[in-house]
């Protein structure tokens, strides 16, 4: 059975190359373009997929480049946000310091502006050091301020540097009087942790003192450290206790960020 299906398809073989031999060449052409035009549209298929492929691969390629732009591009808004951050912070230095120079023009006392060189974190809310010392004309127990209020006063004095008493130390004690009222006190510091927030303390007043939050606290003069009038703080809470009356007073200067003072000298 074999046999004889080999032989017919060898006889049909023949028999086809035999009839392209007797056919005439304009029948040639005739079959090779029959056979072009079934056989084209795979080749343009194959054509517009290589195409494809070329430009994925194009496409792969600038996918890279975006990525590297985008890398760039982060370098770039890392340093742009960078440059504005400082910029925000030297407009707050400049800011901070005219009004610090409107102060000391408007000030009625002899003021020496003084930068913080130093300070502990074991004594963070009781001393600091500052850039000015006797040279500068300044000595122990000279009163030491900001725009805001009352800082503190100086202590030990060398050529070009002073230790200066924080209010929010238990030691300095500066009298003190209540807006509105004829409520006169001592205002010292608490006794807190490094980790906490300074308050000061009002004693000795009255118990009808009847103080209310938000009444502001200032220097009375009496004592002679302190000029009258320099702002100390407010009042956070006020306490009627066995003799007197003690009220917990919120400092007018925020002892946490300070960088510049003024050293009052004496009046102008």
């Amino acid at each position: 059975m074999m046999k004889r299906f080999n032989i017919v398809a060898l006889v049909l073989f023949l028999a086809a190359v035999g009839g392209l031999f007797a056919i005439g060449p304009g029948a040639t052409q005739k079959i090779q373009s029959a056979f072009l035009g079934i056989i084209s549209p795979f080749l343009k298929t194959g054509s517009e997929l290589e195409k494809k492929i070329t430009a994925v691969r194009g496409g792969l390629k600038t996918l890279n480049q975006l990525e590297t732009e985008n890398k760039q591009l982060r370098v770039q808004n890392k340093e742009l946000k960078a440059v504005n951050s400082t910029l925000r912070d030297l407009e707050t230095e400049n800011n901070r310091l005219r009004r610090a120079l409107n102060y000391r023009e408007r000030a009625v006392f002899r003021l020496v502006p003084a930068r913080i060189i130093a300070r502990d974190s074991s004594t963070w809310w009781n001393t600091v050091r500052i850039d000015k010392g006797f040279e500068d004309g300044i000595e122990s127990d000279m009163p030491v301020v900001t725009e805001e209020g009352l800082v503190g006063k100086t202590t030990t004095v060398a050529r070009n540097m002073a230790t200066v008493l924080l209010i929010s130390d238990e030691n300095c004690k500066a009298a003190a009087s209540i807006e509105g009222t004829r409520e006169q006190g001592i205002a010292s510091g608490e006794r807190l942790s490094t980790s906490g927030v300074p308050l000061i303390g009002m004693r000795v007043l009255s118990k009808l003192a009847g103080l209310q939050p938000g009444q502001k606290v200032y220097t009375s003069g009496v004592g002679g450290v302190y000029p009258p009038g320099v702002f100390i703080g407010a009042v956070k809470e006020f306490k009627v206790r066995e003799l007197d009356s003690y009220a917990t007073i919120v400092p007018a200067v925020d002892l946490t960020t300070l960088e510049d003072v003024f050293v009052v000298l004496g009046k102008k």
